[in-house]
């Protein structure tokens, strides 16, 4: 283990040099040509490191970025099979560069997308191609990549589930959590809530029209009130419109509504809730759509195992990996739905995700890279 520290340590300048060249590829979730560019980009870059894969295909994402899965057979005698999951779009705009380039600052890099999560492809890439030249055992490797996780994963979500099934392990290279990997993740539901209502004048008639904004108030007051913090749930009512001006008794209003739950119990109860939802008035409509974006990633025994196998791993590098349940969703939750052990959080020490003050550690990128290339070897078959 402390030879794949220190093949790490010797790439930090290369690890450095990558984030920034990946970084300085804009892919934001909703340019189909940017993303196209960053993909072709992304398979390069990968190829370049690890050679071309034994096999691989590219499915067409439709409305959102294509996504790749590329093969790699077991290396130097290892056994079993893993799976790493990248996505390679990122919530920044074309063009956030131009304002805002990748910046170094002691230990500090700065840009869009460093934290959330091009660092990990980096740190993936850079860790199969260490443990390889040391001549560790490394399983057979299945890379997805996909250009659609920061809306959803909708395009990608089915190719996901097919990749994953059968394999052993599923790594996450999403950002750590204050350098924590994540075991528990909570399930999300994305809806919308639509409330109708009967315009009329809001002076001269104000009994005849039905306000679609009241009903609306009411139904925010109902859908808050069905959170429970204590049990991990919580509701959130993040954008509200409607009506059409201020003398008009509203026809119309809608609500965007996100909601995190910790398991499947609360899942059903939420379901519960908004079905038992109604209008208030006669003449007043209410209309529920969406459902559930992400399954519950609990912890479950297998994942717990996992994590063990890479503390162990983290010691033997002389340092501890700690463990956390955070409240966002990853594609990772889809592999634990279907009941495989699952790794999230193995990308970028630092933080920000989503901000302005996006940042990730660079020796937090040497140190995790050591700390995969170590924890892929082992699921390979090396021993401690």
């Amino acid at each position: 283990m402390s030879a794949l520290v220190q093949a790490a340590e010797a790439a930090r300048d290369a690890l450095v040099a990558d984030v920034t060249a990946y970084a300085e590829q804009e892919t934001p979730s909703d340019d189909l040509a940017a993303l196209a560019a960053g993909l072709t980009w992304v398979r390069s870059y990968v190829e370049q490191h690890l050679g071309a894969p034994e096999a691989s295909r590219t499915v067409d994402g439709g409305e959102q970025g294509n996504i790749a899965v590329l093969d790699w057979p077991a290396a130097n005698g290892g056994t079993g099979s893993i799976a790493i999951l990248c996505h390679y779009d990122t919530v920044w705009p074309l063009g956030t560069l131009a304002d805002w380039p990748v910046t170094i600052d002691g230990d500090r890099l700065t840009g869009p997308g460093v934290f959330d999560m091009k660092a990990g492809l980096v740190q993936a890439t850079h860790a199969i191609a260490i443990a390889r030249a040391q001549g560790l055992p490394l399983p057979a490797i299945r890379l997805v990549l996909n250009g659609d996780e920061e809306i959803g994963s909708l395009a990608s979500r089915p190719v996901i589930e097919e990749a994953v099934a059968g394999r052993d392990a599923v790594l996450v290279f999403e950002a750590s959590a204050e350098g924590a990997l994540k075991t528990a993740r909570k399930g999300v539901g994305i809806f919308s809530v639509t409330t109708r209502g009967i315009e009329g004048h809001a002076g001269l008639d104000p009994e005849r029209g039905v306000s679609a904004i009241d009903e609306m108030a009411r139904a925010v007051l109902a859908l808050h009130a069905s959170a429970d913090l204590s049990a991990g749930t919580s509701v959130n009512v993040g954008t509200l419109a409607g009506g059409s001006r201020s003398n008009v008794t509203a026809g119309r209003a809608q609500a965007l509504v996100d909601v995190r739950v910790a398991d499947v119990a609360e899942m059903d109860r939420i379901d519960a809730a908004l079905a038992a939802m109604r209008p208030h008035r006669d003449g007043a409509g209410l209309e529920i759509a969406g459902g559930w974006n992400r399954p519950v990633m609990p912890r479950s025994e297998v994942t717990a195992a996992l994590f063990a196998v890479a503390r162990d791993v983290s010691v033997e590098q002389g340092w501890t990996v700690e463990e956390i349940s955070v409240g966002g969703a990853s594609d990772g939750n889809f592999a634990a739905a279907l009941g495989l052990p699952v790794l999230d959080g193995l990308g970028a020490v630092g933080d920000g995700a989503h901000a302005r003050h996006e940042w990730i550690s660079i020796d937090g990128m040497v140190q995790r890279t050591a700390l995969a290339a170590g924890l892929i070897a082992r699921l390979g078959g090396a021993s401690a």
